[in-house]
């Protein structure tokens, strides 16, 4: 699994069967720091998640282990919405609302 950040959407009119009805999603990849790292991914979301979210994402031949992506023709899946992470005690990042709040 990666970490990424939720950066845009992607439309794609045309597109093959397999994928019809899938959300696809531009991510950045994030290091463990919570720092922008170089890479993007057009990934499938199969958790709701939107943009500038944290999300973790798989690729390769995991992508198409869940239940949105099985037998799909897809190389990433979006698979959870990250909520926090700690890296040796100390929080990193910790997801808010709107108004500043703690949301989970």
């Amino acid at each position: 699994m990666i970490l990424g950040r939720v950066v845009g959407t992607l439309v794609a009119n045309r597109k093959d069967e397999g994928l019809l009805g899938q959300k696809l999603l531009l991510v950045r990849n994030v290091s463990v720091d919570g720092d922008d790292a170089s890479g993007f991914v057009v990934a499938v979301d199969s958790v709701g998640a939107g943009e500038g979210e944290m999300v973790l994402y798989a690729s390769g031949s995991s992508a198409r282990q869940t239940e949105a992506t099985r037998d799909r023709p897809c190389d990433a899946v979006i698979m959870a919405i990250v909520d926090s992470w700690d890296v040796g005690g100390d929080e990193i990042y910790r997801k808010t609302d709107a108004d500043g709040e703690w949301a989970s």
